[in-house]
């Protein structure tokens, strides 16, 4: 088995519960994708139709990639749309639902060039002891889609605790460390928090596991780079997909 077998063997499951992905969707005219937004009591607004208003500045921190390369969140943040989600690579729970998602978004978006090429998204370990460059890189290519087309994924990680913990209390991630450090769903409790951060680094949504489906963040991607979906082009009588 690999070190990522939690995942894998989580991904696999979701994968084989629910028709992740089909065709002829009503936010994209080639992917459908499941999510929590198929149990709202209310259609998702289309893009351009609401505002997101600036919750805070996204902070900084000096974190590393799956190469061991430094990098400053800050500059990362610069000129491009983030989607950021803190998780770990031994997180048998909510992690492996958030990653599905991702990969959602990461395959919807890869259909939109100009959002693809505005988006990135950004998945921050909290557990730098177990998840190193190394394992990140090793997580990221399960993940991350092999064409060009898609936006850029980056994971990263924190030479040591003490650099991750104030960029979690930061965020208000909280993360606690389990009784049982042999839980199989893994050693910490922690809530899903995703964030949307626009080309200024200012956080513009946070989203929960009830809310992080694919199509209202592209929906709010859309919003902040005054794009429209590739269904409201087809009504709209444009030819571009």
């Amino acid at each position: 088995m690999t070190r990522n077998a939690p995942l894998l063997a989580a991904l696999a499951t979701l994968l084989l519960a629910a028709p992740a992905i089909a065709h002829d969707d009503a936010a994209n005219p080639t992917h459908t994708v499941t999510g929590p937004a198929d149990g709202y009591a209310f259609a998702l607004a289309a893009p351009g139709t609401y505002s997101l208003p600036r919750i805070r500045p996204a902070a900084d921190a000096l974190l590393l990639d799956e190469f061991g390369a430094a990098h400053h969140l800050a500059r990362l943040f610069r000129d491009r749309i983030t989607v950021m989600a803190f998780m770990y690579t031994r997180c048998g729970n909510i992690c492996p639902v958030a990653a599905m998602r991702m990969t959602d978004l990461q395959a919807l978006a890869g259909e939109m060039p100009e959002v693809a090429g505005k988006l990135q998204l950004v998945s921050v370990s909290f557990d730098p002891a177990h998840d190193t460059p190394a394992r990140m890189g090793e997580y990221a290519r399960h993940l991350r889609a092999d064409d060009a087309r898609p936006p850029r994924w980056l994971f990263l990680t924190a030479p040591d605790e003490e650099t991750i913990e104030p960029v979690l209390d930061a965020y208000d991630q909280p993360v606690m460390a389990k009784a049982n450090p042999a839980d199989p769903s893994g050693p910490y409790s922690h809530l899903l928090r995703v964030m949307l951060i626009d080309d200024a680094g200012q956080v513009r949504n946070i989203y929960s596991a009830d809310f992080l489906d694919p199509r209202l963040v592209l929906n709010d991607v859309l919003t902040l780079i005054g794009g429209t979906s590739p269904a409201a082009r087809t009504r709209q009588g444009d030819p571009r997909q």
